[in-house]
């Protein structure tokens, strides 16, 4: 099944990525390199809000 990192951008958000492939500009690695499982379980437990960073700063600063 090979093996997967997670990695995060700057909105939060999350993606399982091929161990193999080079990690793309604007992402970083949020997990190391781990079983699929492994990096779903992570996201899981760690993606909680799957809404974009800057629309939930957005929210916050003006919340009518």
């Amino acid at each position: 099944d090979g093996t997967y990192l997670v990695l995060v951008n700057d909105e939060g958000q999350h993606s399982l990525w091929p161990a193999f492939a080079e990690v793309p500009a604007g992402w970083t690695v949020a997990h190391p390199e781990d079983t699929r499982q492994a990096c779903l379980d992570y996201v899981e437990q760690n993606w909680t809000d799957l809404r974009p960073k800057s629309l939930i700063e957005s929210m916050a600063a003006d919340p009518t």
